[in-house]
């Protein structure tokens, strides 16, 4: 597979809970839009005694919907894959009516320092309140009641962002939050998010031998190690796209967003934007782009 097949058969289903796997509900809130798709996915995991995977966003009817598919089952353990306010804020009110212990990789952070005069566009869209009760280390092992899940920390899209696996009987299913999805290639926003990080996790995430990802937003990621490469493929072509840019004179990042994208949805230019600049920051790492200063979103840039 040299291209990711982007696959946006995806039927929400909203207000219902749906078997994904065995002891595996899905629930999608209706906050769809350009960025989430048809709607974040929470996911349920256990028979008895629950974990709940990215509760969602704070919205009355997913609360509800959740309550329902608990059914009143003991909830012993909430996993977060990031802060961003369409996957964590809900956290706190299960919690609240749960005691649940609250897993993620940490609190919300960007991948690097803000530059003098950088104002982060994402931070509006990030739960700053955030704080798990335990911050799980790569690699690390949480077993409840007839399920264990291990964290992958999966940095790139947010610096804090981790997937979680299950181990044990359903080895191979992981839940990929927004790092890998089906319907689409994950939005790379600097400060928040790395480039050079989000690669690193695809390298990571394409040495294991999973079976199938259930990502944040749309359907499963089926064959991940296959679709996997294609995401590194595809990423290291629309690299060698923004440098070409560069090459054939393009200075300013809104230049290139209007070649590269003249077929994109107008809605998606900004996140182009920051796409654009989170491959111009690795690309000016590597030294193969220059710029005055540190890489910013109104720099000019050239080739080296």
């Amino acid at each position: 597979m040299s291209e990711p097949r982007f696959d946006k058969s995806f039927a929400p289903e909203h207000g219902r809970a749906v078997p994904v796997a065995e002891q595996i509900l899905r629930v999608t809130a209706p906050n769809s839009g350009p960025m989430t798709f048809h709607g974040t996915n929470s996911y349920i995991v256990g028979k008895d005694s629950l974990a709940v995977i990215d509760p969602g966003p704070e919205d009355e009817s997913h609360w509800r919907t959740l309550e329902a598919a608990i059914a009143g089952r003991p909830v012993s353990h909430i996993f977060v894959t990031h802060t961003h306010r369409d996957h964590s804020p809900l956290a706190a009110r299960l919690k609240a009516a749960t005691g649940a212990v609250v897993v993620a990789e940490g609190p919300h952070r960007a991948a690097r320092p803000l530059y003098t005069g950088e104002i982060n566009p994402l931070r509006e869209s990030s739960d700053m309140d955030f704080v798990p009760d335990i911050s799980a280390r790569h690699g690390e092992v949480i077993s409840g009641d007839g399920w264990a899940i291990e964290t992958l920390h999966t940095p790139g899209h947010a610096a804090n962002h981790a997937a979680f696996a299950l181990t044990g009987a359903e080895t191979g299913l992981v839940f990929s939050g927004d790092h890998v999805m089906a319907w689409a290639t994950s939005i790379i926003a600097p400060p928040d998010g790395s480039m050079g990080d989000f690669m690193a996790s695809l390298d990571m995430l394409a040495e294991r031998d999973d079976r199938s990802y259930l990502p944040g937003h749309g359907g499963a990621v089926t064959q991940p190690r296959q679709f996997v490469r294609a995401l590194k493929t595809h990423r290291r072509m629309r690299e060698r796209t923004v440098f070409g840019r560069v090459e054939k004179g393009d200075r300013l990042i809104g230049d290139m967003v209007k070649a590269i994208y003249r077929d994109t949805d107008p809605r998606l230019h900004g996140a182009a934007a920051l796409s654009v600049l989170a491959h111009l920051e690795d690309l000016v790492s590597r030294g193969e782009v220059v710029t005055d200063g540190p890489p910013a979103i109104h720099g000019e840039y050239r080739p080296a």
